[in-house]
């Protein structure tokens, strides 16, 4: 198995409700489940390819929840990746060289049965994770913005967290409000429903531990 570890940072909009069901071991509250994500990485490895600075993406959709499977997706990668980062990107988006269901890109994997090819092209992505603001570009396929839940009667921005210990994508995640429109082999619209924005910290194993626990307790 070779050795890779990422941080960045990652903002996804889904057809749930702010709450996300799946957050917490429930169905969706849609009966189905779409999905879009962007990350972009600060830092990372795989074996001794450096992922510094690049971008990926990804567009899903579930006819039920996602732990009943027959799924659909595809994986964008920067067009500025190397073909060995690209090979890499891959890799691990799809839980190649991970521990079983250690990461959330191994356990998606598992319950997609369509797997469109890979799109290498430009990204666009600027994410504040505490500010809960973010936008996800990719021409042609993706326009995702996210922004913080509003008061509907004041207007005044809402915080709220998920706070996941042994959770397989994150520790804590800011949550906001995301509208998302796709084009190409898969549509997807979603209007100001369930956005997480969350710094990552993954490698083989799974979620590395302990520095977003720290900061919740600063």
């Amino acid at each position: 198995m070779t050795p890779w570890e990422l941080k960045g940072r990652e903002l996804i909009n889904c057809t749930c409700e702010y709450g996300c069901n799946c957050q917490f071991n429930a169905l969706p509250d849609k009966g189905h489940c779409h999905a879009v994500a962007g990350i972009d990485i600060d830092r990372g490895r795989y074996g001794d390819i450096p992922l510094d600075g690049l971008r990926i993406g990804a567009i899903f959709k579930w006819p039920g929840a996602i732990h009943e499977g027959d799924g659909e997706a595809i994986a964008f990668v920067d067009e500025r990746a190397a073909p060995e980062q690209r090979e890499a990107l891959l890799k691990i988006m799809t839980g190649q060289d991970t521990a079983p269901f250690a990461t959330m890109f191994a356990v998606f994997a598992s319950t997609v049965t369509t797997m469109h090819p890979p799109v290498f092209t430009r990204i666009d992505i600027d994410i504040d994770v505490e500010a809960r603001r973010g936008r996800v570009a990719i021409p042609g396929y993706v326009e995702l913005t996210g922004e913080p839940i509003r008061n509907p009667v004041s207007g005044a921005e809402h915080r709220a967290r998920i706070h996941l210990p042994e959770g397989f994508e994150y520790e804590i995640a800011e949550i906001g409000s995301g509208t998302s429109r796709t084009s190409g082999p898969m549509r997807v619209e979603i209007d100001s429903k369930y956005a997480q924005f969350a710094h990552l910290h993954l490698n083989n194993q799974g979620v590395v531990r302990g520095r977003a626990a720290a900061e919740a307790l600063a």
